[in-house]
């Protein structure tokens, strides 16, 4: 069972109340709810849902992986699933499977910290489209810096705590610092 769409609209409606600024890049997402899209599916191709977690430790640093298919270091995130409840539930899978974080961890909002809406460009290997996602990042927090256990998939080789300065948007380094602070 997807994530129900009302939770989506609930999520974004909450999100665009305190960051009323970016209601304009979320009209997209709007739209396709007006029209019934199942943007939770990677099917929908005008845009869909991913979801973001950024894990926070008592020293200021954020945890990191390299993705393979993109030699980038990234915050762990990705695509819904079906059996994912909630936005914040895919985002904190996603983030254990990518990184096999054993830590105690608790979310510091139920609102995302942040919605990114980009371009994701065409893929000949899998022949798919140019599309937009439309990332829901949640900010968790740990005390813990180890142990980590395998990642449950094949999509990262390593990981690493960084400082907050290397998170690659400068809007989520600033929402990331202030609800720390």
């Amino acid at each position: 069972m997807p994530i129900p769409q009302d939770h989506i609209r609930r999520t974004l409606v909450e999100y665009a109340q305190a960051y009323p600024e970016e209601s304009p890049a979320l009209a997209v997402l709007h739209e396709l709810l007006d029209e019934g899209a199942e943007v939770t599916s990677r099917s929908e191709l005008r845009a869909h849902a991913t979801a973001g977690a950024i894990l926070v430790n008592d020293s200021g640093q954020a945890l990191f992986v390299r993705r393979l298919d993109l030699d980038r270091w990234l915050t762990p995130g990705g695509h819904v699933e079906p059996g994912d409840m909630t936005l914040m539930g895919a985002a904190l899978r996603e983030l254990i499977e990518e990184t096999g974080v054993r830590v105690s961890m608790s979310p510091v909002d139920h609102r995302p910290v942040h919605i990114d809406v980009h371009l994701v460009p065409a893929d000949e290997t899998s022949g798919e489209p140019e599309h937009r996602h439309i990332d829901f990042r949640f900010l968790f927090r740990t005390g813990g810096t180890d142990p980590y256990g395998p990642a449950a998939t094949g999509e990262s080789d390593d990981r690493a705590w960084r400082a907050i300065d290397a998170l690659p948007d400068e809007r989520l380094r600033q929402r990331v610092r202030a609800a720390l602070d």
